[in-house]
């Protein structure tokens, strides 16, 4: 009988020495809600990962607003750039706390892959058809039933809590409320590093689009958060990971965490309901609800186009998936082909 452990088990063998007593070893997850052969080399939580790394959703993000509108240029931000941004931040935060960074990284890769095209402006549009539209519901749509033709990924239960609970809208950063609170340390810690990676950076698109100013931002708000990009994620980074050791569990710093509110207030005043973005926002819908109604009316296009794109579900949610998981460009090149005249004879 051989009794040679696997590299998966001497990995887990690893954490349960060296992680914190606050993380989520590997070998205490709660497992797949359809229960399979484990893999010999890598965690079930890597396997999450990679699973979310090579789905086609995730791919997608490329082509996907994050705020500004099909920006004109090299270094504005995507939801593929936002999404690898909060990756980095929550492995650096994690790595500090000894969580398990694996199950940090799958959180971070995934939650975002339900976003439509154009951004919020997409997801505001989705909501004048179906009213409980959610981008964080999305996702766990796209991993449990879209991604593999139907199939999903079939995720470990912590990699969906974290996708799900990240999102906060202008709710509160922290909570206690257990519909909102991740059940893992490390879904708390992405659910905190994706609102340290878009103040920044929207922030930082803002200014480089001229929407803001840097001197715009409100001196208590800079006094604490710093001036430079750099300077702002590392104090951000900090008020979460030192009073995270001191408390044994996952917070900010008191002083840090009213700054970063009120940076995302002024960010929403100033910037995503500013009347540059505003303006587009009233185009983005447009293009949403005329392909939403054109499939509607047109169900061989809709087959045409979508390739029977999951066939034997309802038909009004076949549409919905089809039209939220389009970049941004394929959603133009739809709208243009369905409602742009085309020269005669062509």
């Amino acid at each position: 009988m051989n009794n040679k452990k696997t590299i998966r088990e001497i990995t887990e063998d690893i954490e349960e020495k060296s992680l914190s007593p606050i993380a989520t070893p590997s070998r205490k997850s709660r497992g797949r809600k359809f229960q399979e052969e484990p893999c010999q080399i890598r965690t079930i939580f890597q396997v999450d990962r990679d699973r979310i790394l090579h789905s086609k959703a995730f791919r997608r993000l490329k082509r996907k607003t994050q705020v500004l509108i099909l920006p004109q240029g090299d270094h504005y931000r995507t939801r593929l750039t936002h999404t690898l941004e909060v990756m980095q931040i929550a492995r650096t935060i994690s790595r500090s706390l000894r969580l398990n960074e694996d199950l940090t990284e799958a959180i971070a890769l995934g939650h975002d892959l339900g976003h439509t095209p154009f951004g919020h402006a997409g997801e505001f549009a989705m909501r004048k058809i179906i009213p409980d539209f959610h981008h964080a519901k999305q996702s766990i749509r796209i991993v449990e039933k879209i991604e593999k033709n139907g199939k999903g990924l079939n995720l470990s239960l912590e990699v969906l809590d974290g996708i799900l609970k990240h999102s906060k809208g202008m709710g509160k950063i922290l909570t206690e409320d257990p519909e909102f609170t991740p059940i893992t340390a490390e879904g708390k810690v992405v659910r905190i590093s994706d609102i340290i990676a878009y103040l920044n950076h929207d922030l930082d698109d803002a200014i480089r689009a001229g929407i803001i100013k840097i001197d715009d931002i409100p001196k208590e708000i800079k006094e604490i958060i710093g001036e430079k990009y750099s300077e702002r994620i590392d104090r951000m980074v900090k008020a979460v990971v030192y009073p995270s050791l001191e408390k044994g569990d996952i917070t900010i710093e008191p002083t840090m965490l009213k700054a970063m509110e009120n940076l995302r207030k002024f960010l929403y005043d100033n910037v995503y309901t500013s009347q540059d973005v505003m303006r587009e926002t009233k185009k983005v819908e447009r293009i949403i609800l005329d392909l939403y109604e054109f499939y509607m009316s047109h169900p061989d296009e809709f087959e045409k186009d979508s390739q029977n794109f999951l066939e034997g579900d309802k038909f009004e949610q076949r549409v919905i998936d089809f039209i939220a998981g389009m970049t941004d460009s394929f959603a133009i090149e739809k709208w243009t082909e369905k409602f742009m005249p085309k020269p005669f004879g062509k």
